[in-house]
């Protein structure tokens, strides 16, 4: 392989964070794999991360910023400014360049703020870009435009586990590495498809049920993980908050607490042994009349005795985030660990599955409406991205500033976001594709990608890894762009490269990053640290206390509400189709990245709605449109299957064109407005 070079990076698709190294000959990635040593990968990755890597050097690339001229021709003293840099590209866009994009979106953003006041511009994104630039994203909005509206795509995955967690235990992030899977006793996993979401944490999962049989398994819908399973648990939807608290019920009735760490460690216990103990929800019994799921009263309280009994772990993802209770649902999980003391220690401990590579390190960086940095209150609080979306409906949002974040295609109510938008003045956005929410921009400015640039990415487990280019590239870093940006609205940013930015990271947020300088990330390049990082790193959370207050554990009981489909089968009503919606893994949420790979496109090419063969009668053609009171799909094509149950239906949400979207409405999360994305009663349209 003569002029191959052998380069270490990150893997730049899913919140497991592989470790990666690619050989490249002539600015060209030839290959990706991981090294045998690699502690994230262990030596192996998944297809996309394998070989999901056309889109680098993609002739779909945005290279050249672009300039809307319907937004010129309304903004014509912009237009005369820049008008030497304008090139015609089509009949929707010029081509310009950086400099003159940027001007033009600073002119724009001082006239917005300067009719409707501060607070008339947000900025959304962040998770698929670097620590320093989402850092830097947050700043600029924060300081120079003094506007408190930044959030980022944790408001439609994992915000609530980090409500949830931080209620009771005081942190939002995974207590522990993925290795000390091979150090539990126990697993359950709830509301995550690992295999196609997270395979290479799936891996390890597969390789210890298979040793130890010690897999517990919930889903509403039969999975490949449920294969190696001692408990096959298929629930119905909307049903995690019932289970959970009646995995909590038979610890307590039994008496399978641990005394001494709730006396030790946690606060009001008592209390929420006594609810618990009197909600009629609570007790296992209740599935005696749920029928199709009657198995289930006799599986919880043997999955409860062998959880609170072993040194157990339990994995969740948005399969528990995205429902009406999905805070509550993530307190449920730690009430779990803080009475069994399964919490603290290797082999014990919790892990909800992050979505996307540096979701983690946006919400660590601040680029969250109610945090600072570092998880500090900011000096004003802002709105999250469903209320931002009224505010453009009211006209008191005018401008968005978006980094990497489809907001017309991953968004719940499409619909209404696209009404939303319409009211905007300026709509700019930085990425790597023309994707759905790119064609309704103003401006769109291309970028490097991961592959490309150097900075820091955290991953599920709050491990930090340093990428490096595998490839040069003389696009702008995310960080360059908003530099410009911030300079031309009176800001004084003059970072030289982004070892810069990350020293003010680590003064501003010592908390977890004060000792996780470059050289220290370079020289543990495959290894990675977990913050907190000051002289050493910390794998395992909570050992000595809990990062609350007084550290200690709280209990905070939340009872389950009979709705939906639960409701339809014990009171006997007609049963309505429920849709949830998920991943495969071959495509990676929006599919901007992957389909740029032929193969994995060859995989799986559309949305395919899975369905129980018993509803065949429902499903009479070879597609169907769903439909709710929100909006309604694109023909979906559907597969007739044994692996969803009746009534229960599955999509994927990968392709825009599919509109999966639009069947959502504002119903969220109480606390933190993640959408219900995992159950909505659909209507079969049958064309």
């Amino acid at each position: 392989m003569e002029n191959t070079q052998t380069i270490d990076s990150v893997c730049t698709y899913c919140g497991v964070g592989c470790d990666i190294a690619a050989h490249v000959k002539d600015n060209k990635i030839q290959k990706i794999f991981a090294h045998k040593d690699g502690v994230v990968s262990q030596g192996k990755l998944c297809i996309k991360g394998k070989y999901g890597f056309d889109f680098v050097d993609s002739k779909e690339r945005l290279r050249i910023p672009r300039i809307k001229k319907s937004f010129l021709e309304k903004n014509p003293s912009i237009k005369e400014a820049i008008a030497s840099s304008l090139v015609d590209f089509d009949d929707v866009w010029y081509e310009s360049d950086l400099e003159s994009a940027t001007t033009a979106a600073a002119m724009k953003l001082k006239e917005i703020q300067a009719k409707y006041g501060r607070k008339s511009i947000a900025s959304i994104g962040g998770a698929r870009t670097s620590c320093e630039s989402v850092y830097l994203f947050q700043k600029f909005t924060r300081h120079t435009l003094n506007s408190p509206h930044v959030d980022n795509c944790a408001r439609v995955c994992h915000s609530p586990s980090l409500k949830g967690m931080r209620t009771t235990i005081g942190e939002g992030a995974a207590t522990n590495p993925y290795n000390d899977i091979y150090n539990c006793e126990f697993m359950i996993v709830i509301g995550s498809n690992t295999t196609e979401a997270h395979p290479i944490i799936a891996n390890r999962i597969v390789d210890m049920a298979q040793k130890h049989d010690n897999l517990a398994v919930f889903d509403v819908r039969e999975i490949k993980l449920h294969r190696f399973a001692k408990y096959k648990a298929i629930m119905p939807y909307e049903a995690n908050l019932l289970v959970l608290n009646m995995l909590a019920h038979v610890i307590i009735s039994e008496e399978l607490y641990d005394k001494s760490f709730i006396a030790e460690r946690t606060k009001d216990f008592k209390e929420f042994k006594e609810m618990i103990l009197n909600d009629p929800y609570a007790d296992p019994k209740y599935f005696e009349q749920i029928e199709g799921y009657e198995d289930l009263a006799k599986m919880i309280p043997k999955i409860a005795r062998e959880y609170a009994l072993k040194k157990s772990m339990i994995f969740w993802g948005l399969g528990i985030t995205e429902h009406l209770d999905g805070s509550y649902a993530v307190m449920a999980i730690t009430h779990l660990a803080l009475m069994t003391g399964n919490i603290g220690k290797a082999g014990a401990g919790l892990m909800p599955l992050r979505g996307q590579n540096n979701v983690q390190g946006a919400c660590d960086m601040g680029m969250l409406p109610y945090f600072a940095p570092d998880y500090q209150v900011p000096k004003e609080v802002g709105l999250m991205t469903p209320q931002l979306v009224d505010e453009m409906l009211e006209g008191r949002l005018k401008a968005v500033l978006n980094i990497g974040e489809d907001l017309t295609h991953i968004h719940p109510n499409i619909n209404k976001v696209e009404r939303g938008i319409q009211n905007l003045e300026l709509i700019m956005v930085q990425e790597l594709f023309m994707t759905d929410i790119t064609s309704r921009a103003d401006i769109v400015i291309g970028v490097k990608s991961a592959y490309e640039k150097t900075g820091v990415y955290v991953n599920a487990m709050r491990r930090l890894h340093l990428s490096q280019p595998l490839v040069e590239s003389d696009l702008p870093d995310d960080w360059e762009v908003l530099q410009l940006l911030d300079n031309k609205m009176g800001g004084k940013s003059a970072y030289k490269n982004s070892n810069e930015i990350w020293d003010e990271v680590r003064e501003v947020a010592y908390r977890r990053f004060s000792g996780a300088s470059y050289i220290r990330l370079q020289r543990h390049r495959k290894r990675g640290l977990q913050w907190p990082v000051h002289t050493e790193d910390t794998p395992i959370l909570h050992q000595l206390d809990f990062r609350t207050d007084d550290g200690l554990g709280e209990f905070h009981y939340h009872q389950y509400k009979l709705r939906n489909m639960v409701q339809e089968i014990v009171e006997k009503k007609e049963r309505n189709y429920y849709l949830t919606t998920g991943r495969t893994i071959a495509m990676y949420n929006n599919a901007a990245q992957t389909k740029q790979t032929a193969s994995l496109v060859n995989r799986y090419d559309e949305d395919t709605l899975l369905v129980n063969s018993s509803d065949a009668d429902d499903f009479r053609g070879e597609r169907v449109i769903l439909r709710t009171e929100n909006g309604e799909t694109k023909p979906l094509k559907v597969k007739f299957t044994d692996k969803v149950e009746p009534k229960a239906l599955f999509v994927t949400f990968h392709y825009a064109d599919s509109k999966i979207n639009a069947l959502f409405g504002d119903e969220s999360d109480e606390l933190i407005l993640t959408a219900a994305f995992k159950s909505v009663k659909v209507e079969v349209v049958n064309l």
